[in-house]
């Protein structure tokens, strides 16, 4: 902004501005109170308006905090007051409050490679790849190009097939379906500097294989009863409990992904034809599920008495203010490991239970319907039967039905 106010108009206009966002009367109480000390901070050491070395001394010398929350995570005990000095930082120089999640600091590419990377990240977005698959693919790559860069390679032109192979010796002790993803990622990287004209030969070709069977871990299969009483357990009085109820409904009866819970928009609900189309969000196929009677009921229920009022296209929000679409790093699994508790259900040790894990009772019961491996993957969007196919692990009670006894086959076997 071009002019700076004293800190009382400052924080002032910051109050009226988390009244306007609809914070909740406890939190702005919180602001005022943090604030108070602020400003008799400031006075005491003189300054009329609020900078951002005041801002870093007043938390020195209150809270002890001397980290940079630019750059640094922030300790769980600094994050509240971090947040309220920031808010006023913000104000200052944008005019508006910003939501903030402060991260480590992101790689720094390497200079002599900072061109190639931008050209490849700038591929895979056009290939459509989903951010998080971005993201992680970027990730295991970085291990490459860290590894080059060690090696004083200034150019991926000298990349050859010993510096591959020598690449290759330092990821061998890795789980294997670690090792399997970075040889992928690799492969994937060179036969684009080949196709892209930045080396002479396919080197895509000189990455090893890794002659291994297809073997995810077994999914943990919720029992039932179990989804049932969890269910049961929600309070669909509250607002909350509204949204979760249709979430947790969406994921176990539909089998969504989370990340299509997330991007579902009030436009994806045909209610005329009762369904709900989306353009899945992993695989970039569209997806038509149909409303069933309650999960029908479900949306309707949080849309018309606990969804706030707000401009947002999409279905489910945030029930704090700023009221808009969750994070896009947001798992939601929060609120399976609320409602788990809360039913008294007991997980395995071992055994991961997100939000992801509900897709498995879809999964398994349309498995013991008779329902076909393809046909299953189409459900719930596998792109191959391969991930499909786990769930004969998990169905082995069924399995176990279709064992022979060796006795009555000799008893009954004429020819013997």
């Amino acid at each position: 902004m071009e002019t700076r106010l004293p800190i009382g108009e400052l924080v002032a206009k910051v109050l009226a501005e988390l009244e306007r966002l609809n914070y909740s009367h406890n939190s702005i109480h919180g602001f005022k109170g943090f604030y108070k000390r602020v400003i008799a901070y400031a006075y005491q050491k003189k300054e009329t308006y609020f900078s951002e070395e005041l801002g870093r001394n007043f938390l020195k010398d209150k809270y002890g905090c001397t980290i940079n929350y630019y750059l640094q995570a922030m300790p769980k005990s600094f994050k509240a007051p971090i947040r309220f000095i920031r808010v006023l930082g913000d104000m200052q120089l944008h005019g508006v409050i910003i939501r903030r999640i402060v991260k480590k600091p992101e790689y720094v590419k390497p200079p002599q490679f900072e061109k190639v990377l931008i050209a490849y990240e700038k591929e895979c977005e056009n290939n459509e790849y989903s951010k998080r698959g971005l993201r992680t693919r970027i990730q295991r790559l970085f291990f490459f190009i860290d590894y080059l860069d060690v090696r004083s390679i200034g150019d991926v032109g000298k990349i050859n097939a010993e510096i591959i192979s020598d690449y290759v010796k330092t990821i061998c002790a890795n789980h294997e379906k670690s090792i399997a993803s970075i040889l992928t990622t690799l492969r994937v990287f060179l036969r684009f500097l080949y196709f892209n004209q930045y080396t002479d030969e396919d080197l895509s070709l000189k990455v090893p294989k890794q002659n291994k069977y297809y073997y995810p871990a077994v999914p943990l299969v919720w029992k039932k009863e179990d989804v049932a009483r969890m269910l049961d357990g929600i309070d669909r009085e509250n607002p909350t409990g509204k949204r979760d109820y249709a979430i947790l409904l969406l994921v176990s009866k539909l089998g969504i992904r989370v990340s299509d819970i997330k991007s579902l928009k009030l436009s994806d609900l045909n209610w005329d034809k009762k369904t709900i189309t989306i353009r899945q969000t992993k695989t970039k196929n569209t997806a038509v599920f149909p409303i069933l009677a309650d999960i029908g009921w479900a949306l309707i229920d949080y849309l018309k008495n606990a969804r706030h009022s707000t401009n947002s296209p999409y279905v489910f929000i945030r029930m704090t203010a700023p009221y808009e679409a969750f994070g896009k790093d947001a798992n939601l699994h929060h609120i399976i490991i609320k409602y788990t508790r809360l039913s008294g259900i007991t997980v395995p040790r071992g055994k991961k239970f997100g939000m992801h894990s509900l897709r498995h009772l879809l999964a398994s019961s349309l498995l013991e319907s008779g329902t076909p491996l393809p046909v299953i993957s189409e459900i719930l969007g596998h792109i191959s039967s391969k991930s499909t196919a786990v769930y004969l692990h998990a169905g082995i009670e069924k399995l176990r039905l279709c064992a022979l006894d060796p006795e009555e086959v000799f008893e009954n076997d004429n020819s013997i």
